[in-house]
């Protein structure tokens, strides 16, 4: 029985990747992560806003325009050090691939971050696209112009892998996702990242955080955008958000999903739930009688299927018409 899988050309012992997350901030997490038959992690995240807000506030500390300047470079210089320690420190530490995960909204400095992780030992880089398109005054071309900006960019400063993971935001989403291929900036596509959700507290008339963890639901849309493209374009598509089981890795990857990121699972029910995954799929395999993952990936992609318009619009009437 082989799981294994390529990834970013990377050997995987098999598809479940932990994404980013608190559960990959810190050596000994992702010890116990890889112990427990994690293929692959994603670090947490280092934002753009973080570093750069951070350097203005400790700034802000100091009167004179000398020590302004002094201290907003030292606290830029004192994030990246940590984060690329912890890098430095994983890679001795385990034997599976470290995935360093820039956040970004903007094309600008932080892209020299990207040189900087490389040199500390990263195997590859998940650079996190997150513009939400709210500004009715900038049109859907330049935000997508802006991924491709940002992608090209940070390609000019690395030679490591380098994966985009956007949101379904997008008016012309699989357009975008074909410049992206057509670019050749990025070897995998993550689908997709999940932006802070606000709420409001009705009773004490407060804006509050809703749920921060992903649910079983929350697997449909990139089941639905994988099934769609994954045998259009030469790019790896990884799914993300709302993979709880064994069963929901066998679904994305008969769609055409290379890998998965599991992150709210283990935070429910701990690094030790990664052996419960993978030994579902395990068995699936078993009882199917396949004895890799390329014996049935992509087998249930639009492509592969002849009722593949269960993944499209039409069967809204079809869903909707059977309810009384």
């Amino acid at each position: 029985m082989d799981l294994s899988i390529k990834y970013l050309g990377y050997t995987l012992k098999n598809p479940v990747i932990v994404g980013s997350s608190g559960l990959t901030n810190s050596v000994d997490k992702i010890f116990k992560l890889e112990k427990n038959n994690a293929a692959a992690v994603v670090l947490k995240s280092l934002f753009e806003e973080q570093i750069l807000q951070k350097s203005v506030n400790e700034a802000d500390n100091y009167m004179y325009p000398e020590a302004y300047d002094y201290i907003k470079q030292y606290s830029k210089s004192n994030s990246i050090d940590n984060y690329l320690n912890l890098i430095e420190k994983a890679r001795k530490a385990v034997q599976i691939p470290i995935i360093a995960s820039l956040n970004a909204r903007t094309d600008g400095d932080w892209v020299e971050f990207a040189k900087k992780i490389e040199s500390a030992g990263a195997h590859a880089i998940e650079l996190n696209i997150s513009i939400l398109p709210f500004n009715p005054n900038i049109d859907c071309k330049t935000i997508e112009k802006l991924h491709l900006t940002i992608l090209e960019n940070v390609k000019k400063q690395i030679s490591i892998p380098l994966s985009v993971k956007i949101s379904s935001f997008s008016s012309g989403l699989s357009n975008l996702i074909q410049q992206i291929s057509w670019s050749k900036t990025a070897q995998s596509i993550v689908m997709f990242n999940r932006f802070y959700n606000p709420d409001i507290d009705i009773n004490k008339m407060e804006l509050s955080v809703s749920n921060v963890f992903s649910n079983a639901e929350d697997l449909m849309p990139s089941l639905r955008w994988i099934a769609m493209l994954s045998e259009k374009f030469d790019t790896q598509f990884v799914a993300s958000t709302g993979v709880y089981t064994g069963e929901d890795v066998i679904k994305q990857l008969l769609v055409g999903a290379d890998a998965v990121q599991i992150v709210s699972a283990i935070y429910k029910h701990g690094e030790t739930y990664i052996n419960t995954v993978v030994n579902q799929l395990k068995e699936w395999m078993q009882e199917k009688k396949y004895f890799s993952i390329s014996d049935f990936k992509g087998k249930l992609s639009t492509s592969k299927i002849q009722n593949a318009n269960v993944f499209e619009r039409v069967q809204f009437m079809k869903y909707y018409g059977s309810l009384d």
